[in-house]
């Protein structure tokens, strides 16, 4: 990281105390005597941070701090460079002013050494947190990958995410692995009020439980054993924006009692401190796990779930759209071949057909990655049925035209019943148009009892 100081003080004499200060801390240091200087050094960039006098002959601080935070288009000074102001006559007048001009902070003179090495650090690590999450924004906001598809299920769930996503109100993605559920986060923030803000996933599964607290919260400076600086945690970084919370019903009893807590309160503390922080946040959660079932089994807090399950959104698996698999792999191979400059490779029709027949228990990211590997592989620039790997051909004993074919997929006799009898179900519900006597007569169950099992599989 670049750690160059620019000094700007007319008093040779401080100049020269600061310089050894910093230097021998390992900082850079340019000098400047008066405000105009300072604006020709920051104008030729390399500047991590400005100490600035306000008292100057010439143009002074607070009017060399102005042209510094200019938003005019023809300044070619960065303006997300810190500037902390320094004076020897400091009242609160003078530093709301230099607050209200775009300084990070203020110091009295005489200067304490210790301050101004710890305002300095703070101020070089808060702006490059705010141009990370800037790049990182950008760099999604690219790449934002598109909801594709055109099959009844994937218009009712654009639908529903057209009206969701306007509101501030919390979301609970559930779907299989691999059917998307970050790319309809994605969408759902890109779609909101909180659009220009920033979008911060965080795996619960992939996060070491020790640690999980940590990333989530932050951690406050000379927090567990003498942390140097103020480590901002997932919720601190998504002020504003979307906090992303992949894989919830993967969380420890313990870290979701401490969401849990956050969510109710809306307002957090970041570990070792003890400063309450406002949690201004839109939270969306995913599971590809059957939260009701983790919940009778005591390993998802029934609190938590209706404090995420505001505005539940259900994603369809890869074998409940499987008319979108042409559409799919066109979208993916144009993306794989984007930058390839040899002839592009094409799939034969007999080559969708036969991939619509798979079962696809990765979902959509297992076609994505097929597709890859094809178009690596495949020996001619026309995919043909043949080039399809064999475990492909396999799986078309039970047809995927129906989700069938998934249930034997699926290794625990529990989970595949339940999975059957959602079906089941779901096929007479359609086939009476939703009407549950009608249903109950005609599968020979009593209408109450189908009531409470429509409840429990979600098909309420």
């Amino acid at each position: 990281m670049n750690k160059t100081i620019l000094i700007v003080d007319d008093e040779a004499p401080i100049r020269t105390s600061l310089r050894g200060i910093l230097e021998d801390e390992e900082y850079t240091v340019v000098e400047a005597e008066s405000g105009e200087i300072a604006l020709e050094i920051l104008a030729k960039g390399n500047v991590s941070a400005v100490l600035l006098d306000i008292w100057m002959e010439g143009i002074d601080g607070i009017e060399t701090l102005r042209r510094i935070k200019s938003q005019d288009n023809n300044n070619p000074i960065d303006q997300d460079v810190p500037v902390i102001i320094m004076s020897g006559h400091g009242t609160i007048d003078t530093a709301v002013s230099a607050t209200k001009e775009g300084a990070y902070d203020f110091l009295e003179k005489p200067l304490s050494l210790d301050r101004v090495l710890l305002f300095l650090d703070r101020a070089i690590n808060a702006v490059a947190l705010i141009k990370e999450n800037r790049e990182l924004k950008a760099k999604m906001e690219d790449e934002l990958p598109p909801m594709i598809g055109e099959s009844p299920a994937m218009m009712q769930l654009k639908e529903q995410i057209d009206k969701l996503a306007p509101t501030d109100g919390w979301v609970l993605i559930s779907g299989e692995n691999g059917s998307g559920k970050e790319v309809a986060a994605r969408q759902i923030h890109s779609l909101s009020n909180r659009c220009n803000g920033p979008f911060i996933a965080v795996s619960s599964a992939a996060i070491p439980e020790e640690r999980i607290e940590v990333e989530l919260f932050g951690i406050e400076e000379g927090g567990l054993g003498g942390t140097p600086t103020i480590q901002a945690g997932r919720f601190e970084q998504a002020s504003g924006g979307t906090l992303f919370l992949d894989a919830v019903g993967d969380m420890s009893l313990r870290t979701q009692a401490k969401i849990l807590r956050t969510l109710q309160e809306r307002r957090f503390q970041r570990v070792g401190g003890n400063k309450s922080i406002q949690a201004n946040v839109r939270v969306i959660a995913s599971t590809n796990k059957k939260l009701s079932q983790e919940i009778e089994e005591g390993r998802f807090r029934q609190d938590l779930f209706y404090r995420l399950n505001v505005i539940p959104l259900q994603l369809p698996s890869l074998r409940e759209r499987l008319d979108d698999i042409p559409i799919l792999i066109s979208y993916f191979a144009d993306l794989l071949q984007r930058d390839t400059q040899s002839k592009k490779r094409t799939f034969a029709p007999a080559t969708f057909k036969t991939l619509r027949s798979y079962n696809w228990p990765g979902n959509v990211r297992e076609l994505k990655n097929l597709v890859e590997r094809l178009l690596i592989m495949a020996p001619g620039t026309i995919i043909q049925p043949e080039d399809l790997p064999e475990f492909v051909h396999k799986k078309q004993s039970v047809p995927a035209s129906t989700p069938w074919g998934s249930l034997l997929d699926i290794e625990s006799l529990r989970e595949a019943r339940i999975g059957f009898e959602r079906i089941y179900l779901k096929h007479f519900l359609e086939k009476h148009n939703g009407n549950i006597s009608r249903t109950s007569e005609t599968i020979g169950m009593e209408r109450s009892a189908l009531h409470r099992k429509l409840k429990t599989l979600g098909l309420g």
